[in-house]
């Protein structure tokens, strides 16, 4: 009985196992099923959930070049700026501390065309604003182009195209990425400074024209002005704002950053004005000069005015790509010039340049909606102290007379080689040669050149005089060889790079002031992006005018300009 009540519960064990094994079986199948099952339903579901058809781009990018912005104005009026403007940069967008030109002569044309081509003047051909072409001897200016017409003026002005650039823009890359369907415009005050980063292909660039008044443009683009541009010429606003008389934001003796406001020793006066001294009598001294506005801060304001009238009249952001709008402020660089760094006049126009931007970068808000569009800021060059000024307080300083050394220069060669006139230009600090002459007489130019350079090393304000063809051989410190290498354009650049000491620039200087050197305070530019893409930091490493091009180009997925040497500047990239 026992033995079989054990094989009857072998039996149920066995039983047991068998049923339970089934079903652990059934159970793993049916779970499987319904995986893959789960598995189908979600490949299913991605199949029929559509796929991104756009590339992330933003709407509009913008490009200003403030002209003759040292990079320390970013932080000299920084206590007064407002929060909408150069703080507002700052505070949400990425400043690349440590950016500079890698090039000389610091010159607006190279500047505006390195920023937009990553390319230096060796390369894109543009060597200064004004350049002798070496196998004529011929002065050529830099947008000069007589082929084509002005459109909008009768004048001169008006017969300006970018013919002379020899390489692509960032610009020109994002109208062949998107097969030309992306709208660029180029607008400034100064024609060089709307033309050249606009590119080739640009549908169309302004300028202002001072005989009429009005804004401008040439064959190059269009056969006339659109009828927004016309309308915005109807309105007189150079008058309106002329009209107004140029007065401080704040009480004059809050500017603190500045000179006395009668240091008449160090800045240029107006034409009819009795010093130079806030307020500006705009309306009564331009009498009918409108190209007055352009030593005023006005100037800046009406070009952002027209470039807000752009965007709304051309439809800029709204497009199904990308569209780009160049704009360069130019006032900054005419009262520099007449006014020098340490003057009242100086910081109120970057005050006022600070609202302007503040006022522009709202309106790109309620247009385009913020985080919609990307803007950079940066300059085409610095400015010097100026010399007296720099004197007085016990530093050196000093100018060059370059008319003088080439008259005296003339006069060693033609005893010499008897030939009159060897050296026909000093411009952009350098030796451009007769080659024409030279030729003709059968005389060395390696000759005359080491004559050229064993008088300029004898003058005290001159620290090096080079030989440009062969600069990499010459004794001076490393990063001065590598900048005039790339300033040199065998077709369109003198001979000889003068090279002044610290402090010193050419001309008389005896108010305002100028550059075109070596030096950091010429060379030594703003930086900074903000909007779409952008992260917010900053960096301090060195950076270079031609990283410029290259991190918009890598920024809107197009190919860097056909010309560009500079490298993207990661950091700044979200």
């Amino acid at each position: 009985m026992k033995l079989k009540h054990l094989l009857f519960l072998l039996l149920a064990a066995a039983t047991f196992s068998a049923s339970a094994q089934s079903h652990k079986k059934k159970h793993t199948h049916s779970r499987h099923r319904e995986a893959t099952h789960a598995s189908h339903s979600r490949r299913e579901l991605a199949y029929d959930r559509p796929m991104p058809t756009g590339l992330p781009r933003p709407k509009l990018v913008i490009g200003l070049v403030v002209d003759q912005m040292r990079w320390d104005y970013l932080y000299r009026y920084f206590d007064r700026y407002e929060e909408g403007g150069f703080k507002r940069m700052l505070g949400e967008g990425f400043t690349c501390e440590n950016t500079n030109i890698d090039y000389i002569p610091t010159v607006t044309a190279a500047g505006h065309t390195c920023i937009y081509t990553g390319s230096v003047p060796a390369i894109h051909g543009i060597a200064g604003n004004d350049f002798i072409v070496q196998a004529t001897g011929k002065s050529m200016y830099c947008t000069d182009d007589s082929t084509v017409t002005g459109v909008g003026s009768t004048s001169k002005a008006g017969q300006m195209s970018p013919r002379n650039l020899l390489v692509t823009t960032v610009t020109d890359e994002l109208r062949l990425a998107t097969n030309f369907r992306s709208k660029v415009i180029g607008i400034a005050l100064k024609d060089r400074g709307g033309i050249l980063p606009a590119g080739h292909t640009a549908n169309a660039a302004y300028w202002f024209d001072d005989a009429s008044g009005n804004w401008i443009s040439s064959t190059y683009y269009m056969n006339s002005l659109p009828a927004w541009v016309k309308n915005f010429n109807d309105q007189k606003i150079p008058e309106k704002y002329l009209k107004q008389d140029w007065n401080t934001l704040y009480p004059v003796a809050t500017y603190l950053q500045s000179a006395p406001d009668n240091s008449a020793k160090y800045e240029g006066k107006f034409p009819g004005a009795d010093a130079p001294t806030m307020p500006v009598k705009t309306s009564e001294l331009y009498k009918g000069h409108l190209g007055m506005i352009r030593s005023t801060p006005f100037g800046n304001s009406m070009t952002l005015d027209i470039a807000k009238a752009a965007i709304q009249n051309e439809q800029l952001g709204k497009n199904t790509v990308t569209d780009f709008l160049a704009v360069s402020l130019s006032s900054t660089d005419y009262i520099g010039h007449q006014f020098g760094p340490n003057s009242v006049e100086i910081e109120d126009t970057y005050l006022r340049l600070d609202h302007d931007l503040a006022t522009f970068f709202t309106y790109l808000d309620e247009t385009l909606g913020k985080g919609n569009y990307s803007v950079f800021l940066t300059a085409d060059h610095g400015a010097a102290h100026n010399p007296n000024f720099l004197k007085d307080h016990n530093i050196p300083a000093g100018t060059w007379d370059d008319a003088a050394a080439q008259k005296e220069m003339n006069a060693m060669l033609s005893d010499k080689y008897k030939v009159d006139n060897l050296v026909i230009s000093m411009d952009n600090y350098q030796v451009n040669l007769n080659n024409i002459a030279i030729k003709k007489a059968g005389i060395s130019a390696d000759a005359i050149k080491l004559d050229c350079i064993s008088y300029l090393q004898k003058q005290p304000a001159v620290q090096f005089a080079v030989d440009m063809q062969n600069a990499n051989a010459v004794t001076i410190p490393v990063d001065l060889r590598s900048r005039i290498v790339n300033g040199y354009n065998a077709e369109h650049s003198g001979v000889i790079q003068v090279v002044l000491k610290p402090g010193y620039f050419s001309g008389h200087g005896a108010t305002g002031t100028t550059h075109g050197t070596w030096a950091p305070y010429d060379t030594h530019i703003p930086l900074v992006f903000m909007g779409w893409g952008i992260n917010h930091g900053s960096t301090t490493r060195q950076t270079h005018m031609t990283d410029i091009a290259a991190t918009v180009a890598s920024l809107l997925h197009i190919q860097a300009p056909d010309g560009c040497i500079g490298k993207t500047i990661n950091d700044a990239i979200r």
